[in-house]
């Protein structure tokens, strides 16, 4: 089988959702209130547990095998850099980097990013920078409310503060997290695409290879 034969998200959806507005309208109007779990308060707290509460923060969210994650720690090694998934057996598999030759400002934890993302606002902290990259499309049409900007935790993103960066290799995604953004903070937000010469993570890599076209967004949220 061929490495780069990755293929783009198929969908009978070709622009944003036409309830993409009323969606977001009724999650801003109606303060997400699902109680947290336990084990997501004990990783929100593991992940700040080795930071000196002066670096500033960054935030891989949905990090999977956890390249990114690795990456920026070794881009911004003055801050600290927090890799969050859900899948612990996704974090597990960070090949090819030994413990030894780990970079010592970054964390790994297992949590729920819906109640990660909610547990960082309620305690006040902000973010120096955050990243959404390659999260799953759900390109279904039907499948809108369970796309982050969809979804009920969607108003709490905006208010973590920093540089905000999500990546897709579906334009409609990107397109409708602008849109989602733009009514929340009532201004416009610029995307497109993009080259990768040095990707992220292994999936950016692959859609690259497998030539793709690469959308980014990037909002100022201070």
């Amino acid at each position: 089988m061929s490495y780069a034969n990755s293929r783009i998200p198929m969908s009978a959806q070709q622009a944003v959702h036409e309830r993409l507005t009323d969606l977001v309208t009724r999650h801003v109007n109606e303060p997400f209130r699902k109680p947290i779990n336990e084990y997501n308060r004990v990783a929100f707290e593991a992940s700040l547990a080795g930071w000196d509460r002066a670096a500033p923060l960054i935030l891989d969210a949905g990090c999977g095998v956890g390249h990114s994650t690795i990456q920026l720690a070794r881009a911004f090694p003055d801050h600290w850099v927090i890799g969050v998934d859900q899948s612990q057996d996704r974090l597990s598999r960070r090949k090819p980097y030994p413990e030894a030759l780990l970079p010592t400002n970054m964390v790994f934890v297992r949590a729920d990013l819906v109640d990660y993302w909610r547990l960082v606002s309620a305690s006040g902290l902000r973010l120096a920078r955050h990243y959404i990259l390659y999260p799953n499309p759900w390109p279904k049409i039907g499948h809108l409310a369970r796309r982050w900007h969809g979804h009920p935790v969607f108003p709490f993103i905006p208010k973590l503060g920093g540089v905000l960066e999500c990546r897709s290799n579906w334009s409609v995604y990107i397109a409708e997290f602008a849109q989602a953004l733009e009514q929340v903070l009532g201004r416009e937000v610029s995307w497109g695409a993009f080259e990768a010469p040095s990707p992220l993570t292994p999936f950016e890599r692959k859609y690259r290879d497998s030539g793709q076209t690469l959308y980014r967004l990037t909002a100022e949220l201070e």
